[in-house]
């Protein structure tokens, strides 16, 4: 059983920042890729970022040279550094894995910009 775990979400000014982070609990193996997810209201979900078992790391054009994906030391956790935050950025953000061929998300976390 493969859960994942979001947090660090929350409101912030336009111009701040934010760390997420993302746990899996229950796992095994290393996962092949981790990533993060957004989707905001009226719009459909869009991949954010995602970094695979070797560090190759891949974002969307939208936030390049302000967010940064890592994993962490124990394989099992993923953070997105988010700077230079704007209002278009607010969204659920999804912590989302892949293991085997099988994809696993999370519940989501709030991110709110606006002054």
């Amino acid at each position: 059983q493969v859960q994942l775990v979001e947090s660090g979400g929350g409101l912030v000014q336009p111009g701040g920042s934010l760390r997420l982070s993302c746990v899996a609990s229950g796992s095994m193996f290393s996962f092949n890729a981790m990533g993060w997810y957004r989707q905001a209201p009226g719009k459909q979900r869009e991949l954010v970022a995602a970094v695979t078992n070797i560090g190759s790391t891949n974002y969307a054009d939208s936030v390049k040279a302000r967010f940064i994906i890592s994993r962490g030391v124990a394989k099992n956790t993923v953070y997105l550094q988010m700077d230079s935050l704007q209002p278009e950025d607010t969204a659920v953000y999804y912590c989302h894995s892949v293991r085997s061929g099988v994809s696993y998300w999370g519940q989501g976390t709030q991110v709110t910009v606006s002054s």
